[in-house]
């Protein structure tokens, strides 16, 4: 037994000392987006002091990484990076110099191995290390989106605001960048004294450093997945809406964005009804220039939102209560690595779809998932790849950011689970119980999977009588479809049905009441019945929907979107400035992407829409400016 225990040892020593003296070997067995190995040394809190560069746009400064030994044997820290340049790597007990290697690059970035000090195990029995890393970020950094200042609603000074999910926190740091490893973080920014700098973290203070610049505190206490670390910087001023929320945006919007967000109390209560309590101190929204490609983005403390939200009726606000779910599902429990995405998303989605069935009628929350079901039936059959529409994906050679993951099967499945054990009052004391379990830490499906499991233990032939392969593993739809409310589709359906069956010849039978009288999101999906329908609708019918809808003024951005797509199928000429003048302005990639998609297919408006695309790529996030290219097909050139 003692040889074999031997040999292991040597084996594992043998292991890690190749990493460093092979630092082209991809070692990580548990995430095939990362180098690093939190196995076997790990970072448990990370201590940033940049200084903000507008004018080079790049981050500079020192990392200072606090980290644990977890297997004896190893002695490298291996940590992840992309596109950043390594000035210094030190012992931050003595500042003597540390031998590192950075290894070949591949396209998600390469592996920065530090030779270990030689340290003394602390009074805990652990071994503890301090490294600091002096570095520069690049300027073309994919977690970081500078703007100049023509870019933002002020015009008078540049902007920074960070992204760096999925695997993006690497180009803004050297981190170990997997959501399998969660540490605390805190920061000490040096910026302009004009800018007001935020970051997903509590706020620790401001000192002025000089005449010019001022350095912002910041900490989080939770422990965080890396791309969950954000900063944003620029000309910001907020407004109180609520006793833990404020909102943040430029002084052009904030009035707009107080009053659009003046429910985030009542969804933050809502969803704790649901999980448990909200343990992050501060919910805060910050509110982008157009440029930022999603609808939201969770950070801890400070969600990220696009200004496209701001419709000026709150039609568009359930993007924050997805945000504020993340609170639990992302943020509090995580997936330990992208390939079980769906943990974060599935159950994401679920409690979105419940906070707003409690505010507005079980109905909507009933309509949600049919829209959301119905959207995961036309990804799946339009896709290029619909092999990969599983729960559980593989990532081997795959960017997370171009996985396909269908969100809604996983909310099919909750809600699934959700009547066959009990019904709401069951299932949600089970969330809040695995949120509890498993708080600050990132799991596996097999781990969410064998919680149930042990949670309903009296329950476990209906568990049993789960298609989990198929739920899983396999691709395609749900192997089970709810029994959805269907009353709020229907009355989309109707009203597309009529406008399809209209002949043109006879006087139309439609009053502004037939829209009015339809929520928000059902006057988008009546919308997209009509884009998705094999008739291609007259102009002269879609001249006398404006006539009476007035779509062109509605400020409600995802209802213009469908407008703006259904005047391309129709081939409305009169349209295609007003299309081209939207994806300039709007950066929101989930509208960018399908308006330029309508573009490419449109042959003779094929070379504008390129045109365009070239004149404003360097206005978008670095993740849009991709996917567009790969839309208008300018790789194949």
């Amino acid at each position: 037994m003692l040889f074999f225990l031997f040999l292991s040892l040597l084996l594992k020593f043998v292991f890690v000392s190749e990493a460093f003296q092979n630092p082209k070997m991809v070692l990580s067995p548990n995430d095939p987006s990362s180098f690093s190995r939190p196995e076997l040394v790990a970072v448990v809190h990370t201590h940033l002091q940049l200084s903000i560069n507008f004018e080079k746009k790049i981050l500079e400064g020192r990392v200072i990484l606090d980290a644990v030994r977890k297997n004896n044997s190893a002695d490298v820290m291996i940590l992840d990076v992309k596109d950043l340049t390594l000035i210094n790597v030190t012992n931050g007990e003595d500042d003597s110099k540390l031998e590192y290697t950075v290894g070949e690059t591949v396209s998600f970035g390469s592996k920065l191995s530090i030779k270990l000090p030689n340290v003394s195990e602390s009074d805990d029995g652990k071994t503890r290390y301090k490294i600091k890393i002096q570095y520069q970020t690049s300027s073309k950094a994919t977690a970081l989106m500078w703007l100049e200042a023509k870019q933002t609603s002020g015009g008078k000074h540049p902007y920074l605001f960070s992204q760096s999910e999925a695997i993006h926190a690497r180009t803004m740091l050297p981190c170990q960048d997997t959501p399998g490893l969660k540490s605390t973080y805190s920061a000490e920014i040096t910026a302009p004294k004009w800018a007001t700098v935020l970051m997903s973290g509590l706020h620790n203070g401001t000192r002025d450093v000089d005449q010019i610049s001022k350095i912002s505190k910041f900490y989080q206490p939770v422990p965080i997945a890396s791309y969950l670390i954000a900063i944003a910087v620029g000309s910001l001023v907020s407004k109180r809406v609520g006793p833990r929320s404020s909102v943040w945006a430029e002084e052009e919007l904030i009035e707009q964005s107080a009053y659009e967000f003046a429910e985030t109390e009542t969804m933050l209560q809502t969803a704790e009804e649901i999980c448990g309590p909200y343990i992050w101190g501060i919910y805060d929204l910050l509110v982008l220039p157009p440029s930022f490609a999603y609808g939201g983005m969770e950070n801890p403390c400070l969600t990220f939102v696009t200004p496209t939200l701001l419709a000026g009726d709150r039609s568009a606000v359930s993007v924050i209560a997805h945000e504020i779910a993340h609170s639990w599902s992302g943020n509090l429990v995580t997936n330990a690595n992208f390939e079980h995405f769906w943990l974060n998303e599935g159950f994401t989605f679920f409690i979105q779809f419940k906070i707003d069935g409690r505010m507005f009628g079980e109905k909507v929350r009933q309509f949600d998932a049919l829209i959301g079901l119905s959207e995961l039936n036309h990804s799946i059959s339009t896709s290029e790849t619909p092999e990969r529409f599983k729960l559980i994906v593989n990532l081997d050679g795959i960017n997370p950011d171009d996985a396909d993951v269908p969100y809604m099967k996983g909310h099919a499945l909750l809600y699934y689970l959700e009547e066959l054990l009990g019904g709401p009052k069951e299932f949600e004391a089970f969330l809040k119980s695995y949120f509890n379990l498993f708080k600050c830490k990132s799991v596996l499906t097999s781990d969410w999977k064998g919680y149930l499991y042990k949670y309903f233990s009296n329950k476990t032939e209906l568990l049993d009588s789960v298609d989990w392969d198929t739920w899983l593993n396999k691709p395609g739809m749900p192997p089970v479809i709810p029994n959805y409310n269907t009353d709020l589709l229907n009355a989309c359906i109707e009203l597309a049905k009529r406008w399809l069956s209209w002949d043109e010849n006879s006087a139309p039978n439609f009053e502004k009441s037939d829209i009015m009288n339809l929520r928000a999101n059902q006057r988008i999906q009546f919308l997209k019945e009509l884009f998705r329908n094999e008739t291609v609708l007259s102009i002269k019918k879609l001249e006398k929907m404006q006539e009476i809808y007035d779509f062109d003024s509605v400020q409600n951005v995802e209802i213009k979107f469908m407008w703006i797509r259904l005047a391309l199928k129709s081939r409305w000429e009169v349209k295609v400035a007003e299309a081209l003048d939207f994806v300039s302005k709007v950066g929101r990639m989930g509208f960018a992407s399908p308006i330029y998609s309508d573009f490419y297919a449109w042959e003779e408006m094929r070379q504008r829409a390129i045109d365009n695309y070239t004149k404003t790529k360097d206005r978008m996030m670095y993740v849009t400016a991709e996917k567009l290219k790969k839309v208008l097909h300018l790789d194949d050139n």
